[in-house]
């Protein structure tokens, strides 16, 4: 894995966090997505009141990032906020879902790394292969 500013990503993600639209569920995600070619895409949850409607920050940077033409990426900052009293709604690292999981086993390897931060000092890191064991992938294997 190569060297990358953690920092500006992990900047970026809380930037873009301010964006999400989330008026149903009250946990606000921001997610910062860099790419081979060194930049950074951004996006944000976005919910609807049909639920599956709306539309996860992960897959919000990958599309941004896709759209443009990018195809390889180093890591991945997901931030997220509760802003409300929603006791469903926890406040610790903010983690991939299953369904944004899968959908980076498309584009990364195994080695992809994840930033879930609660700051810019209080963060953890994980492989995608860590946690995303066992994902289905039609012809054999990860990028």
């Amino acid at each position: 894995m190569s060297e990358y500013d953690k920092t500006a990503l992990i900047k970026a993600a809380f930037e873009v966090r301010k964006n999400a639209y989330a008026p149903y569920s009250g946990y606000y995600v921001g997610a910062a997505l860099l790419t081979e070619s060194g930049k950074i895409f951004t996006g944000t949850n976005v919910e609807n009141s049909s639920f599956p409607v709306g539309v996860c920050a992960e897959r919000s940077a990958f599309a941004a990032a896709i759209s443009s033409g990018e195809r390889k990426f180093i890591a991945m900052c997901v931030t997220g906020e509760r802003n409300n009293n929603n006791p469903l709604i926890s406040n610790d690292y903010c983690m991939p879902c299953g369904m944004c999981r899968q959908f980076m086993t498309e584009f990364c390897d195994k080695e992809f790394e994840i930033i879930s931060a609660k700051s810019e000092e209080d963060y953890q890191i994980n492989k995608l292969d860590t946690l995303m064991p066992g994902a289905f992938l039609l012809f054999g294997g990860f990028t």
